[in-house]
């Protein structure tokens, strides 16, 4: 299982970014997180044509299959959403991972009870 954010465990912060120029901000090498792909569309577009690793929020199956087509790094859904999209992802064959958000690490259990690729605790965005 990915944990990504929990205070025990070393991880690489995911950056916030809003706009394709805010990416120049960002350490090389950086994982940027854009939140909802229905309002990053062409910031995803851009880091798949220029091999950036990202993270997105799919707020709904097909949001899924174009961050998934598009090179996301991490795909992050609610846990409404968490099962059908996993199951989706592992028939066929996603890159990316997928993510459930969570605040506490109990969260974690009901995830990996759930066959669910990993967390994202929200300390491990870095905004602004």
């Amino acid at each position: 299982m990915i944990i990504i954010g929990h205070e025990d465990i070393p991880y690489r912060p995911l950056y916030y970014v809003e706009s394709i120029e805010e990416i120049k901000e960002t350490p090389p090498g950086s994982t940027l997180w854009l939140g909802p792909l229905s309002g990053s569309k062409e910031i995803a577009r851009h880091c798949f044509e220029n091999g950036l690793g990202y993270a997105v929020m799919a707020e709904s199956v097909n949001d899924a299959l174009k961050a998934n087509a598009l090179h996301a790094q991490y795909i992050v859904v609610p846990m409404e959403l968490a099962r059908e999209i996993q199951k989706i992802a592992e028939t066929y064959l996603f890159d990316a991972k997928i993510l459930l958000p969570v605040d506490e690490e109990s969260e974690m259990e009901e995830a990996a009870k759930a066959g669910i690729d990993g967390v994202l605790f929200q300390k491990a965005v870095i905004t602004g």
